[in-house]
C-alpha cells in the first residue's frame, strides 16, 4: 500500500505541472484537447502494420513536453508505468502472424512482430499524448474543457470526482494498513483478513466521500466548475488547433520516414 500511495502522490505532480505560466499553458483548454483528441484518432487510424510512419507524430508530446517545460525524466516514467499494458495485448502477435513482410538483408521480419511494433509505438504515442496533455492543462481543466466541447455537465463532473476520490480511497487504504502493520507486529496479512479490511476500506470511503460533499454544499457547489482563471477562446487557440490538425492529416497519409529514406538512399552513392 505504501508502494501504491508514494505512486499516486507522484502522480499528483501532474497537476502541480499544470500551474506553470508558459504559451501552452495559457492557452485555452479546449484547443489543447480538442488537438489531442485529432492527435489519437489519428494515430490509431494506421494499420495494424505501420511503424515507420508513426514516428514523425513524436513531434507533438516533445514539443508539448519543450513548450511547456515539463521534466522529460518524469513523462518517460509516466509512460514506461502504464504502457506494459500494450505489452500484454501485442505480446503473442508473432507467435501467430509468422508471414515474412519485411525483408532486410538475410533477415525476413514477420507480420507479428510488426504489429507488436506498432501497438507498442501507438500505446507510447497516446498515453504520452494524454499525460503530456494533463501536465499542461491539469485534470480540472481537462473536465471543464470536455463540458464546453460538449459533453454533459454530469458526465464531466463524475469524471472529475472519480479522479478526486481514487486518492481518497488511497488516503484510507493507506491509514488502514499503516494501523494494521502497528497491531501485527511485522506478520503478515491472512487472507480472512484481506476480505474484512476491504469491506471496512469501502465503507470509511464512503463515509468521507460523505462528508466531503456536504463541504461542498455547504460551499455552494451547485455542480458547476470554478477555475481561478478564465480563458478565451481566441486566435492563438485557432492557430495551434488547425496548425497541428492539419500537421496529423498531412502525416497521416504522407510517410515521412519513408520519403526521407528514400532521399536518403537516392543521394547516396
Amino acid at each position: 500500500m505504501a508502494s501504491i500511495d508514494g505512486a499516486l502522490l507522484d502522480f499528483k505532480r501532474l497537476d502541480r505541472l499544470a500551474t506553470g505560466d508558459t504559451a501552452i499553458h495559457r492557452l485555452d483548454p479546449r484547443a489543447k484537447v480538442l488537438a489531442t483528441l485529432v492527435f489519437v484518432v489519428t494515430v490509431v487510424s494506421f494499420g495494424k502494420y505501420e511503424v515507420t510512419a508513426l514516428v514523425p507524430f513524436l513531434l507533438f508530446p516533445v514539443a508539448m513536453v519543450a513548450l511547456g517545460n515539463l521534466p522529460v525524466s518524469y513523462i518517460i516514467k509516466k509512460i514506461a508505468l502504464l504502457c506494459p499494458f500494450a505489452l500484454v495485448v501485442g505480446i503473442f502477435n508473432p507467435i501467430f502472424d509468422r508471414e515474412v513482410l519485411v525483408q532486410i538483408g538475410s533477415l525476413g521480419i514477420t507480420g507479428g512482430w510488426l504489429s507488436f511494433a506498432s501497438i507498442v509505438m501507438r500505446s507510447i504515442l497516446t498515453v504520452g499524448a494524454a499525460i503530456v496533455l494533463v501536465g499542461v492543462t491539469g485534470f480540472p481543466g481537462v473536465c471543464l474543457a470536455l463540458e464546453r466541447i460538449g459533453m454533459p455537465r454530469v458526465f464531466a463532473v463524475q469524471l472529475l470526482f472519480l479522479y478526486r476520490y481514487i486518492f481518497v480511497l488511497t488516503d484510507e487504504g493507506s491509514r488502514m494498513e499503516r494501523a494494521r502493520k502497528l497491531r501485527a507486529f511485522g506478520k503478515k496479512m491472512q487472507p480472512g483478513i484481506f476480505g474484512s479490511l476491504v469491506g471496512h476500506l469501502l465503507l470509511r470511503t464512503w463515509q468521507r466521500a460523505e462528508r466531503i460533499h456536504m463541504a461542498m454544499l455547504a460551499r455552494g457547489f451547485t455542480g458547476e466548475f470554478h477555475t481561478r482563471k478564465d480563458t478565451e477562446f481566441g486566435s492563438r487557440e485557432m492557430l495551434f488547433l488547425f496548425g497541428w490538425s492539419a500537421l496529423f492529416i498531412i502525416l497521416r497519409f504522407l510517410n515521412l520516414s519513408q520519403l526521407v529514406g528514400s532521399l536518403v538512399t537516392g543521394i547516396s552513392p
